[in-house]
Order: structure tokens, then sequence, then C-alpha cells
């Protein structure tokens, strides 16, 4: 089946956390047979720091972050099998939602592809006119990177027909253990991008666990650090690149999963950092949120922690046989259960059987 997929980026990670999830997606889809084209626009600096070449299991567009350009590339969506239209974007978000519903063939299984639905359901409760809002109930489909129960309940809420979670993974050809490096060495490292609604938690998490473990060092990286204030045993390294990401989660005797607030108020909502880490064999931390054993047994395959406090605490009693023992468990769990390679056939199974439901109700 042919896929148009109107997404962020599949080339760039750069501010862009939703690329992990759709190579190892997409690479699955293909590898079941469809064939997908990739549109995404030349926005936010992301075409400027590509960290892959165009793929083989997608036809990669790039087009312009104008409307002429936004209009051209939705023509193409007449010809797919599936035509999606996934969140966050950046630009031309309402056009691709009109453009996909508008321009797919009558037949064409329509999908919203959402990967951050918690911060989508927060914004479409604040505004009833928002023009995903008004039109949710013409996609066939709703398919999100997360958010278990209470995400398929507000969805359906707000009129969407099906809502099926295709949960983050591992993709084990990317993510994987590799040999520690000094360059990151540290008791616990954490990486993420600054992002308003992930500060206090991470002020709370990683910035009062590193004031309350003046023996330990702390390691962060990712964009937009510049400027805050930090304790003097954190070392800030600024963007890490996903081919140094191996290394960064190897390196340190533990590191740190923060959520998002709107990712940690809903739950089952795993963070692609969840996966990178356990598929490296790292002893992970994460902060509390609901459904957690869904997907890593605490204690055994993961370590929770309620605030700051609870993070200085399991640094100080880690051993390294403990954590080796807590990262070994982790891999062997995301292999058995976690990698893209089962999501790719859940989400297989999920088109193919819309689609024919879809293709038969409109030839009845």
């Amino acid at each position: 089946m042919n896929i148009a997929f109107y997404g962020s980026s599949l080339l760039s990670a750069y501010w862009n956390g939703a690329a992990t999830y759709y190579r190892g997606i997409l690479k699955e889809l293909a590898g079941h047979g469809h064939a997908i084209t990739f549109y995404e626009p030349d926005a936010f600096e992301r075409q400027q720091h590509r960290d892959i070449d165009p793929p083989a299991y997608a036809r990669s567009v790039v087009y312009d972050a104008t409307p002429d350009a936004c209009r051209r590339v939705l023509d193409e969506a007449a010809a797919a099998d599936i035509a999606v239209k996934a969140s966050g974007v950046g630009v031309f978000d309402d056009e691709l939602t009109e453009g996909v519903l508008d321009r797919a063939a009558p037949n064409a299984l329509k999908v919203y592809w959402d990967v951050d639905a918690a911060a989508t359901l927060e914004e479409l409760a604040g505004a009833p006119d928002h023009p995903l809002r008004r039109r949710l109930p013409e996609f066939d489909l709703v398919l999100t990177y997360g958010g278990g129960p209470p995400v398929i309940s507000a969805y359906e809420g707000f009129g969407a027909r099906k809502c099926v979670p295709i949960y983050n993974a591992l993709d084990p050809a990317t993510h994987h253990p590799v040999p520690r490096e000094d360059r990151f060495a540290a008791d616990l490292g954490f990486l993420a991008n600054r992002l308003p609604d992930r500060e206090a938690r991470v002020e709370e998490f990683f910035l009062r666990a590193a004031e309350v473990s003046p023996d330990k060092r702390f390691l962060l990286g990712g964009n937009g650090w510049a400027g805050k204030g930090m304790p003097a045993n954190v070392h800030a390294v600024g963007h890490v690149g996903t081919a140094d990401h191996n290394a960064f989660n190897c390196s340190p005797a533990a590191v740190l999963n923060v959520a998002r607030d709107s990712m940690a108020n809903v739950g089952f909502s795993p963070a692609t950092r969840v996966f990178e880490a356990a598929g490296a064999a790292a002893c992970l931390i994460t902060d509390a949120w609901e459904g957690i054993e869904q997907f890593l047994e605490p204690e055994k395959e993961v370590l929770v922690a309620r605030d700051g406090q609870d993070v200085a605490d399991h640094l100080a009693r880690l051993t390294p046989e403990r954590a080796r023992a807590i990262g070994d468990a982790a891999l062997a769990r995301v292999l058995a259960e976690h990698t893209y390679a089962h999501r790719g056939v859940e989400a297989d199974r999920v088109l193919r059987a819309e689609l024919a439901a879809k293709r038969e109700l409109v030839a009845a």
C-alpha cells in the first residue's frame, strides 16, 4: 500500500524528538510491504542539522516552508492508499490537516498520527474551535505513540472514530551497548532539550538531586540550557548528536528520564529516551508515571523516583553490580517485548484492517 506521511522530519532529529519513532515505525512498515513517502518542511534549521541521509525504506520529500509548496505536496495525497497527518509538524499544521482530509481519495484511509498526544489533548481541551477538534471525526483512525486508556478515552470524547496507541520502542540496530567514553563519564547523565513544560520537573528530579549530592558528578546534554543556573557538580555539554546517544547512555553510572508535565499527567507514555537507554543496557532512573510497569518492572528493570531526593537516594545506594543487573534486565525486556519490529506488526495489522473496512464501507 502507498502511504503518504506528512510529519515534522525523518531526516533530522534536531529539535525533533519524533525522529527516532518515525524511523523505527516506518522502517518496519516498509518491511511489511508498504511504499512510504515522507513529506517534511524545510523549517527550524532541521535540514541544516540532518543526522541521516534519505533512507531506503521511505521516499523522502523535503518541501519549502511556503504555502505554495505545502499545497503542491498535498496534491500527492490523492494517490495514497493511506494518508497520514502527524502532529507537531510545526508549520502549516492546520493546512496539512485540512489537505489530508480534503485531498485524499474517498476510499483512502485518513489517519491522524499523534506523536505528542498528551500535549495535543491539552490544546484541544482549551480551544473548542481548534481546526483539528472540528475535523477530528472525519479521520478514520487516530494512532498515538503513547497514552494508554486515558488518551483513548479523551480522543473518543473529542469525536475520534477509533484511537489505537502504537507505543515508542527500541530499534536495536540503532540503540545498543557500546564501550564507555570518558567525555560522558558521570554518576548520572540526563539528555533532554530544554522545554517549558518539562523545566520544573528537571529542576526537581535532576538539579535538586545534584544539589543534595555534592559528591556526585552530573552530566547534562541537550539544547537550550545555556544561561540556566545549575549546581557546580553539573556539567552541561550542549547538543548531543544521535550518533553519540549510545555512548552518552553507556558511560554514566545511571541515566535519568524526566517526562514532560503533560505526559506525566496522562501516564502510559514512555519517552523515546526510555527505550534508547534500555537498548544501551543503561541503568535507568525515571520519574514516576502511571503505567510504567507495562514497559519495565520497577526495581528490577528500572528505578523509579518520586522527587529529586529519591533520585539522590537511588544514586547513593547504587553499586556497579546493581546498575549492570538493572541495565541488562531492561535490555532483555525491551528486546523481548518492545522493539519496533513488535510495533511494526501491530501497526501493519491495524492499518490493513482499517483500510479494508473503509473500502468495504465505501463500496457498499
